[in-house]
């Protein structure tokens, strides 16, 4: 503790600034948005030191308490104004296949069979029925598509 005491008299008013660099280089290096708020903070801090003159333990205080706030703000920030996609489906590749029809490229047996979707088979899971049957996506859970027969009942060609 002693030692941490003494880094930070030894940086002066000049904590705070190196503090913000360095959260804001973790910013860079860490996925997500987490240490920009405490950089803010801390450039807050770091710019109150210019005006008033109070001891380190104050400085941590206010610091912790602005570092609280921000991130408040951020989360009803982030949460008031989602972010849109013009692909909302992209990372879910499994869902954007719900409600389309597909024929059996093998047998599903026992519960469990594969359709071709493009150029990727998938595994499905429903009632057993033989091959070149026409099935819906009705949901998908855990990778594998849950299907239902289709109306149209067996097909000689896969519509995807």
């Amino acid at each position: 503790m002693d030692d941490f005491v003494a880094l930070i008299t030894s940086l002066g008013d000049w904590t705070w600034w190196v503090a913000a660099v360095v959260l804001l280089v973790l910013e860079l290096v860490v996925p997500g948005v987490y240490f920009l708020w405490l950089a803010l903070a801390a450039f807050a801090v770091a710019l109150s030191t210019l005006v008033f003159d109070w001891s380190w333990q104050w400085q941590l205080v206010s610091f912790a308490a602005l570092s609280m706030i921000c991130v408040v703000l951020a989360r009803i920030l982030v949460t008031n104004r989602p972010i849109e996609s013009d692909q909302p489906m992209l990372n879910r590749r499994g869902a954007a296949l719900v409600g389309r029809e597909f024929v059996l490229d093998e047998a599903i047996v026992n519960g469990r069979g594969r359709v071709k979707v493009g150029d990727s088979l998938w595994r499905v899971g429903g009632a057993d029925c033989p091959a070149g049957t026409r099935i819906r996506v009705t949901a998908v859970r855990d990778g594998v598509l849950e299907v239902t027969g289709s109306e149209g009942g067996a097909a000689a060609d896969a519509g995807g």
